[in-house]
């Protein structure tokens, strides 16, 4: 894992050039350090476990109407197969310090190999300040589960793992004003000195850089419908292929062609289990009719799966069934609004407004954003619950690698 995550650090270098960017005419570092805050110093000296997340959750919405989940990352232990040390313990290489720039507890969590959480940033488009109070709501969430949230973001062309109260507020401000930044994108928000939330995709690379193991989202992209023909397929799923980290969501949105995505996963060499069902979650429902490929019903099931196979794991988590009810409505309007632009000939560019003013309709919403409210409060649930799990997960992971490690030294 050391060897991958440098040489994966080593071609960002070259391209970005973080330490030699120009600003106002003058040479910048381009790199900083973020202040150690009292909850994570107590945490680090009382050896708790840290989370990252990431930053689409406060900046961007759940569902600009292909229904975009929300993307939140979750707790991991950070560890590499050959740790790197320096006076007695355990430090990530500077180089990796020098490329995304980690706050200084994410930093000292690394260098104590503490479980570290990685939380996407695309959770809301709610207004300021609802955006960020649910945000803090889904960290509190991770710290009630012995794990500290590290959210990853760019701002001013520095790839972040770890933000501060004041760079999360500043993100929350920003909104829609930062780049939404899938995993194409890196490159060249870097390069301009750009803010941008990161997607699936993109938090999935930084997070797997930095030595992250677990990221939680509301649910990933995949295959469109008619993607046979458009070639419309998310590159969730190819970085899923690429890329060793657990991510746990709800599976894919409903909207999405289901059967479709589990092929590409597959032939992506993706491992894809439901948790504690046999049937693949469909988002806002509990069940998609599609058998899941694997099932786990504990945390510790996980743990025992981390292989090192060099690829993902999907983990769908089924939405809890105090919103199920509700869910399955919004479903069932998915379906029918889906059937009608079929049946109209509605597609492109008029087939999303089409969407989301049937689906309105058909759920008795009074207004688009009433509409837009009702699909919120279900992808927080999904967020909260995949947060929950994630968790679980992530400190049983930990749990794990400490017990092999005190093997290997005893």
């Amino acid at each position: 894992m050391a060897s991958s995550a440098l040489s994966r650090l080593v071609n960002i270098q070259r391209h970005f050039q973080l330490g030699s960017r120009r600003k106002g005419g003058k040479e910048s570092e381009g790199i900083c350090t973020i202040k150690l805050s009292p909850e994570v110093s107590e945490a680090l000296s009382h050896g708790r476990a840290v989370v990252a997340l990431e930053s689409t959750i406060i900046s961007h919405g759940s569902h600009e109407m292909k229904l975009r989940g929300i993307a939140c990352g979750l707790i991991v232990k950070c560890s590499f197969d050959r740790p790197f040390h320096a006076q007695g313990r355990v430090c990530l290489p500077e180089l990796a310090i020098g490329i995304a720039c980690l706050s200084q507890k994410f930093r000292n969590l690394i260098e104590l190999q503490l479980v570290l959480l990685g939380l996407s940033n695309k959770l809301l488009r709610m207004p300021y300040p609802q955006n960020l109070e649910t945000a803090k709501e889904v960290e509190a969430i991770v710290r009630e589960n012995r794990a500290v949230p590290a959210t990853v973001a760019i701002l001013d062309g520095v790839p972040c793992v770890g933000l501060t109260a004041e760079e999360l507020e500043r993100l929350a401000n920003l909104g829609t004003k930062s780049r939404k930044t899938a995993c194409r994108d890196i490159a060249h928000v870097v390069a301009t000195g750009g803010n941008g939330a990161t997607t699936v995709s993109a938090t999935m690379i930084f997070a797997s850089l930095v030595g992250i193991s677990v990221f939680v989202t509301g649910g990933i992209g995949g295959v469109h419908r008619h993607g046979e023909n458009t070639m419309d397929i998310s590159s969730d799923l190819t970085e899923l292929g690429r890329t060793p980290i657990a991510v746990i969501s709800a599976g894919v949105k409903s909207i999405l062609d289901i059967p479709r995505t589990l092929e590409y996963l597959e032939t992506q060499g993706v491992c894809v289990a439901a948790y504690k069902t046999d049937e693949f979650p469909a988002f806002f429902t509990e069940t998609s009719g599609y058998k899941a490929p694997c099932r786990i019903d504990t945390s510790e099931d996980y743990a025992n799966m981390k292989l090192k196979l060099g690829t993902g794991i999907l983990i769908a988590v089924p939405i809890p069934k105090e919103h199920s009810a509700s869910g399955s409505l919004i479903e069932s309007a998915i379906q029918r609004a889906l059937k009608e632009a079929r049946d109209k000939g509605v597609t492109g560019n008029a087939e999303t407004p089409f969407l989301l003013a049937r689906v309105n309709e058909l759920t008795g919403g009074a207004s688009l954003s009433s509409s837009i409210l009702s699909l919120d409060i279900q992808n927080i649930a999904l967020v909260k619950n995949n947060a929950l799990v994630g968790a679980k997960i992530a400190v049983s992971l930990a749990q794990m690698r400490e017990g092999d490690h005190r093997g290997d030294t005893d």
